[in-house]
């Protein structure tokens, strides 16, 4: 078992993979400065699994605090890096804010692991960084040709981490892209809790279906798709975290740098997703068609063929799992973590 610290380890992905690894039996130790989550999510880890995990609130780009981290937790052995801002819309809007704390945050990170031995990582990429050009399914090996500050920022870092692996042998790292991350925990007591109107699907239908919304703004019903509506690959938050997994496993035994897409490697459109969680829950999902948005491709599902060869891994729950755990999140936290 490893001593892992966990960056973004109580943010939504963060949150979910962090139970995995105390439920695989790993120790754990959390960076976060809370601006994508809330210290309530400590609670509940230590609900689920009975572990209480220690959270340092700094940034990461406090090199001074962060290397007090690592000489307070000498027995870190791996990072799995998840921090990082998010939101594709506010990275158009303000990509130097984005280009700053993404990279840089990222940059002390590595510089402090190295200065304190630290040689392994596995960093929370997104399939963003392949860009509007490539055709669907999206495999590993296609060029980078992201369409946005956030996906520029992911694969700048990404390209860090391969030029520090390269120039120091003793290092491995697991570079992981995700597609679109749904669903909760299926006790109910983790989800995803959003600031403001959800940018994500899952989230906004759960809150409409919820009356907390009044209908849901579908971008788009004239793509070249069976219904009209973009097709994505949603991948359970449940299946990413156990992803996070099979990468420990690999790290442990391999030197260098490799990358993995994490998907189902199936699409479905926001129309069947609609339906679908109107079925499973018993709820009524009220949209209206806008606008296509700049940027928004028609396709975008994953190759996932080599996590599953390589890691022996595989996504597992369906889209109507997915739409059960998100709701049971919704009306059993009906404010989030507030």
């Amino acid at each position: 078992m490893s001593n892992i610290l966990v960056t973004g380890g109580t943010g939504y992905i963060g949150s979910h993979t962090v139970v995995e690894l105390l439920h695989a039996g790993h120790s754990v130790v959390i960076v976060d400065n809370y601006a994508n989550s809330k210290p309530e999510v400590l609670k509940r880890i230590k609900k689920l699994t009975g572990r209480e995990v220690k959270c340092y609130a700094i940034d990461l780009q406090d090199r001074i605090a962060l290397n007090r981290v690592f000489e307070q937790e000498e027995k870190i052995e791996t990072v799995i890096h998840f921090a990082a801002l998010k939101s594709v819309g506010e990275s158009v809007e303000e990509p130097l804010k984005y280009y700053h704390n993404n990279i840089m945050s990222s940059l002390v990170l590595l510089e402090c692991m190295a200065s304190h031995g630290v040689d392994k990582i596995v960093f929370s990429s997104t399939a963003a960084v392949y860009g509007l050009e490539n055709e669907s399914p999206l495999a590993e090996g296609l060029p980078l040709l992201a369409a946005n500050p956030y996906g520029r920022t992911k694969w700048m870092i990404e390209q860090m981490i391969i030029d520090l692996v390269a120039a120091s042998p003793n290092w491995s790292a697991v570079l992981l892209r995700y597609f679109n991350a749904v669903g909760a925990h299926e006790s109910g007591w983790m989800g995803e809790d959003p600031t403001g109107v959800p940018s994500n699907l899952m989230p906004y239908i759960s809150q409409v279906a919820a009356g907390k919304l009044s209908q849901l703004k579908i971008y788009g019903n004239n793509y070249e798709t069976p219904d009209g509506s973009g097709v994505r690959d949603y991948i359970h938050v449940t299946d990413l975290g156990k992803g996070h997994l099979s990468a420990l496993n690999y790290l442990s035994a391999h030197k260098g740098v490799e990358i993995f897409n994490l998907g189902t490697g199936r699409g479905y459109s926001v129309l069947e997703v609609i339906h679908t969680f109107e079925t499973v829950n018993k709820v009524s999902v009220p949209y209206v068609f806008e606008e296509r948005r700049a940027g928004d491709v028609a396709v975008n599902y994953a190759d996932s063929s080599k996590a599953e060869r390589i890691l022996a891994w595989r996504a597992e729950r369906s889209l109507e799992k997915i739409c059960e755990d998100a709701w049971r999140w919704q009306i059993q936290n009906p404010k989030g973590y507030e």
